[in-house]
C-alpha cells in the first residue's frame, strides 16, 4: 500500500474547496483520522493522505509544526489544521466553514 494516496472529488463538488489543496497527515491506526477523511470524503473533497507511520519523516514533519505528533492535521493551502479537539473528536461545524460548506444542505 503506498504512504501517499490521492482521492478525488466527486462529481457533486463544484465549489470553493476544490481550488483547495487538502493534505491530510494520518495512520491507518487512527480513529480521529477515519473521521476526518469521511467528512471530506462525505463532502466529495479531494485531498492527498501522507500516512505518518509508512512515510519517512512524515511523523518529524508533524512534530515540526505541531509541536508533537497529533494526528490527524489537515494542510489546507499551506496552512496547517488540527481538524479535532481531544475530547471533542473532529471539528464538523469548523471544518464545515473552513472548507466553505456552510452553505450546503
Amino acid at each position: 500500500m503506498p504512504a501517499t494516496l490521492s482521492r478525488q472529488p466527486s462529481a457533486l463538488s463544484q465549489h470553493y474547496h476544490e481550488r483547495m489543496e487538502i493534505v491530510v497527515y494520518s495512520a491507518p491506526w487512527c480513529r480521529d483520522c477515519r473521521e476526518a477523511k469521511r467528512f471530506l470524503e462525505m463532502h466529495g473533497i479531494s485531498y492527498t493522505e501522507v500516512d505518518i507511520e509508512s512515510t519517512p519523516g512524515a511523523a518529524a514533519e508533524v512534530v515540526r509544526h505541531v509541536g508533537k505528533r497529533a494526528i490527524p492535521q489537515f494542510v489546507i493551502d499551506g496552512e496547517w489544521v488540527q481538524p479535532y479537539r481531544p475530547g471533542r473528536g473532529f471539528l464538523y461545524a469548523e471544518m464545515t466553514e473552513r472548507l466553505g460548506l456552510a452553505h450546503k444542505v
